[in-house]
């Protein structure tokens, strides 16, 4: 199928709008000076497609990883992102959040129609911090027809509720890059702006007019010395009150056990978590890197109900300096939960 064809096929050749749900969530790194700020205020991030390209990669540990590029060309940006809740504009930790978007030649990977089946570039998730960012090593997206420079992403709050959207850059900046770049951005800059998008704009029945209406899903993009690299900030509001919601599975987990937060943290030797299970259940534990390496895995066995305290310091030798996600996983009756915290080791 012809990139043409593939667009008009899914409705986005003529800038339509569709709705689909989508993934995931984040985490922090030391690499950048400044928190995520940009333009988003604290106004709720409005909906939007989340393309013909989610994969569910909450499903797949692999994508779990802070350099989503896996060495495609184009410019260096550092994509950071501030999740709160609209209610009282606070923000959500141990979120996932996952981002994707297409690579310098405007290709997805994944897909049939870009001959990128099996191909996992341009796509990841990370997991919320105490400040509720994330934090991503990813290049600026190329064009295609129909859509200008863009990238997706998915709040997943819980089984009940995750937020999806998109958003942009500054045009000019963008245009700039790309014309700077042309043996890298080979389709040359962008020739759509966001006040052309169907994605970021909206019918305005009084005027009979397209209306563009992106404010909170600007993006800022500035070159940073320091970091020889762009740096690129969005603060986004999503419903709640920077609390996780509770579907389904959390319900269900919630029947079986509950996690106490790591204290302290930062870790030390005496880093505990506390594990409180209402039966009888087997219980695996395992950290991971902000990279998405498995750094340790323990099966701690047939525990009984009641409170239990977990240590959380395997040693040194294991974990350097930086950020880490702690999973639990939880076996009972035949089925598995899971939950996840967030820590540092300074």
């Amino acid at each position: 199928m012809k990139r043409k064809s593939f667009l008009r096929s899914i409705g986005l050749a003529s800038g339509a709008i569709i709705s689909a749900p989508i993934v995931a969530a984040a985490s922090v790194s030391k690499m950048s000076k400044n928190p995520a700020g940009g333009r988003g205020g604290c106004s709720l991030v409005p909906s939007e497609t989340g393309g013909p390209f989610p994969l569910d990669l909450s499903d797949n540990a692999f994508y779990f990883r802070q350099d989503i590029t896996e060495g495609r060309p184009g410019i260096r940006v550092i994509q950071r992102m501030r999740i709160v809740g609209v209610d009282n504009c606070n923000p959500m930790p141990n979120l996932r959040v996952n981002f994707w978007a297409c690579d310098a030649d405007g290709n997805y990977s994944g897909y049939s129609a870009f001959d990128s089946v099996g191909q996992t570039y341009m796509r990841g998730y990370q997991i919320t911090d105490d400040n509720g960012e994330v934090e991503f090593i990813s290049i600026l997206p190329g064009w295609y027809p129909g859509r200008v420079v863009h990238m997706h992403f998915q709040v997943f709050v819980s089984t009940a509720y995750s937020a999806v959207s998109q958003f942009t850059w500054p045009h000019q900046e963008a245009v700039a890059i790309a014309s700077d770049n042309p043996t890298i951005y080979t389709d040359g800059p962008d020739p759509m702006t966001p006040e052309e998008d169907g994605a970021f704009t909206f019918w305005d029945s009084n005027s009979g007019s397209l209306v563009s209406d992106y404010e909170h899903q600007l993006a800022t993009l500035v070159w940073d010395e320091d970091l020889q690299s762009y740096v690129s900030d969005l603060e986004v509001a999503i419903q709640g009150e920077g609390v996780s919601g509770v579907g389904y599975l959390e319900r269900e987990a919630a029947k079986v056990f509950s996690l106490g937060d790591i204290t302290p943290n930062p870790i030390s030797s005496d880093s505990k978590i506390s594990l409180n299970l209402l039966t009888s259940s087997d219980v695996e534990i395992s950290i991971y890197s902000i990279s998405g390496r498995k750094v340790y895995e323990k099966t701690l066995g047939r525990m009984n109900e009641g409170d239990h305290q977990i240590a959380l310091m395997p040693g040194s030798d294991i974990m350097a300096s930086g950020a880490y996600v702690f999973q639990i996983n939880v076996l009972s009756s035949g089925r598995v939960h899971h939950d996840i915290k967030r820590f540092v080791v300074e």
